[in-house]
């Protein structure tokens, strides 16, 4: 996993993404996205810039197909915006990085 971002899984989403003291945002990818590999690189430059204000990771839905099933990811890559173990904005798509940058801050408010 790329430096600054976290890896979630089925095992370590509830204490590492719903119970985070931090707001987070999760990209949902597979290996064989080609959108989902182009989004990498952006989102993880946004997590080195916002590292202490918002936690960013990623989850593999091949890898770990229960919590990409609950939260009904059925395109790929998605982002799901958390606070407090609530998700309160969604995307799915691509985007650059300067207009996620902007989404991630107006979202959470930083």
């Amino acid at each position: 996993m790329s430096e600054g971002l976290k890896e979630f899984t089925d095992a370590n989403f509830a204490a590492e993404a719903l119970q985070s003291p931090l707001p987070v945002v999760v990209d949902f990818w597979a290996e064989w996205c080609g959108p989902c590999k182009m989004l990498t690189p952006i989102i993880t430059k946004i997590a080195a810039g916002l590292a202490g204000k918002v936690t960013i990771g990623k989850l593999n839905v091949d890898e770990n197909p229960q919590t990409a099933s609950h939260y009904s990811i059925n395109s790929i890559p998605s982002l799901l915006f958390i606070r407090s173990g609530q998700v309160i904005d969604q995307h799915t798509g691509l985007l650059a990085e300067k207009p996620l940058g902007d989404k991630i801050k107006r979202v959470f408010g930083i």
